[in-house]
Order: structure tokens, then C-alpha cells, then sequence
């Protein structure tokens, strides 16, 4: 997840790139291993290739029974990783699919 970490460890976090910040913060919060991940938009400032491995450490954690609840305006992430999805929409959650067909037209 996180390149050239021998180097990274001596540097302060100004020092590092968005990216390379949101990959160390995202592997402290995994060190913990907690029940439940917050994750608020995990890929935002992340290359392709890091953004996969990302989200497939986020469904490999999903699959031994911890929760994980991401939100994204990535829509291709959502067809990528079909999971439930949630809307929210003026203040209100609501449920929209739990499949993996979901019509993204109703998202806009």
C-alpha cells in the first residue's frame, strides 16, 4: 500500500504527498483492526492502481464480518464493489439496492 516506507517513516506529514497521507492514514486505522471502518471518500486523492488495492483491502476486511461503511461519488466504485448502497439525499438516508444492479441515473 504504501511505497518506499522506509523512506516515508522519518518524514513529517507535510512532507509527503495527499496521496501518500491518505495511504498512511488509512494503514494506522487498519493496525487497530476495528469492528467498524468510516471510511469518507478512502480513494479520493489516490492514483487508479492505489485506489484498487485500497478498496480491496476495504472488501477483504468487509468479508470476515467487520463493517464497513464508505462514502464515495465514485459511481464506478460502486459498480466495481456491489455492496448495499445508501443514498442521502436533503439531510434523509435511504436505502436504493442491495444488488448489483443498481441504475445509476436514479443517483443524479
Amino acid at each position: 500500500m504504501l511505497q518506499d516506507g522506509e523512506n516515508k517513516a522519518s518524514k513529517m506529514p507535510h512532507q509527503l504527498s495527499g496521496g501518500e497521507q491518505q495511504r498512511v492514514v488509512i494503514a494506522r486505522a487498519l493496525l487497530n483492526e476495528p469492528d467498524i471502518i468510516l471510511a469518507d471518500e478512502p480513494t479520493g486523492n489516490l492514483d487508479p492502481e492505489t485506489s484498487e488495492g485500497i478498496m480491496q483491502i476495504l472488501k477483504d476486511i468487509s468479508q470476515t464480518g467487520r463493517a464497513v461503511l464508505m462514502a464515495t461519488h465514485n459511481y464506478t466504485l460502486l459498480k466495481k464493489y456491489p455492496a448495499r448502497t445508501l443514498k442521502c439525499e436533503d439531510g434523509k438516508l435511504t436505502e436504493v439496492e442491495e444488488s448489483t444492479e443498481i441504475d445509476f441515473t436514479q443517483l443524479e
